[in-house]
């Protein structure tokens, strides 16, 4: 009888420590977006949170979308340490453009970070006035070569569009024609060209889409290497194959500096599994026209470095 209770008891501290293991290996991260609430960035954190427990028993992603940047950013690097369960999104906005314009106002380097997985990739396009009849990259020359005033819709006065349109129309050598019209969003700035606000815009492909399907805008290039390969803008040149600068907007996904290495790579091989997934790789390419693109560590150095020369080389063009 003593020998059946001690089994008993045996079997129970075993199972207590089982659970007690299991209770300790599951960890809830959450995600911060610290712009746009409902952007871009922003709707594909919610699907990629839903999708997380499908694919982990250990991990379970909860999407958080604020209105920040930099400040939202600032805090959360002074409220978090490592190993903590949260994690923050940072693109080329944060690394290469404020912290070239205006470093004082971060009080963060990339050294505070670990990358665990880019999000997305945006290839941005350039959306001209149907009426200017611009329709590839060498009808737009002979327009900046007729000597016309030029004028683009942007996100923001100092954003990723802003710098994409300054390099590729300074690079044309039309910079001392170029005025950028800042809008408090990239929807508002997609739909001024439209409206005859602006001759041209710089946006997300799908900002311009249901423009571009009405007929009241061209859409003249992508600031890619490649021409675009699929979806409703097909064909549309990139204008690296011409020479003109450009880079893709991407999305950091970052734990704090110092995390566990085995963290970040599980993290990572949940991001990956639910990237790879054919309902959330058609929704990307097919909803939002974003492409999956799976990134290193020194892609992602590479791309901030990138981002960095374009924004030293054209910013005197942008400040105006």
């Amino acid at each position: 009888m003593k020998k059946r209770i001690l089994s008993i008891g045996l079997a129970l501290a075993m199972m207590t420590a089982l659970l007690a293991g299991c209770g300790s290996k599951s960890a809830t991260w959450k995600v911060t977006c610290p712009w746009a609430p409902s952007g871009v960035a922003a709707m594909v954190s919610q699907k990629a949170a839903a999708k997380s427990t499908e694919y982990s028993k250990e991990i379970t992603l909860v999407a958080e979308a604020i209105k920040g940047d930099a400040a939202t950013v600032n805090t959360w690097i002074m409220d978090t340490k490592a190993n903590d369960t949260e994690l923050v999104f940072a693109g080329e906005g944060l690394l290469s453009i404020t912290a070239t314009l205006d470093p004082d106002k971060l009080q963060f380097g990339y050294e505070d970070f670990v990358f665990v997985e880019n999000l997305y990739s945006s290839v941005f396009v350039l959306s001209a006035d149907a009426k200017l009849g611009i329709k590839s990259v060498d009808d737009l020359k002979a327009y900046v070569e007729g000597g016309n005033e030029i004028s683009v819709a942007v996100n923001g006065a100092m954003g990723s569009e802003a710098f994409l349109a300054a390099a590729l129309f300074g690079s044309m050598g039309a910079g001392d024609k170029l005025k950028l019209t800042p809008y408090q969003s990239a929807a508002e700035a997609a739909q001024a060209v439209a409206k005859g606000e602006t001759s041209f815009a710089v946006s997300h492909q799908s900002q311009i889409l249901e423009t571009f399907q009405q007929d009241g805008v061209t859409i003249v290039c992508a600031f890619d290497q490649d021409d675009i390969a699929a979806g409703p803008f097909a064909g549309v040149e990139g204008v690296g194959k011409h020479g003109y600068p450009f880079f893709r907007n991407r999305c950091f996904i970052m734990a704090r500096a110092g995390t566990d290495a085995d963290k970040v790579s599980a993290l990572k091989d949940l991001y990956g599994k639910i990237l790879a997934d054919k309902e959330v790789a058609e929704w990307l390419q097919d909803t939002m026209l974003l492409e999956v693109d799976i990134m290193s560590q020194a892609d992602v150095e590479d791309h901030i470095e990138n981002v960095k020369n374009i924004v030293n080389e054209y910013k005197d063009i942008v400040a105006g």
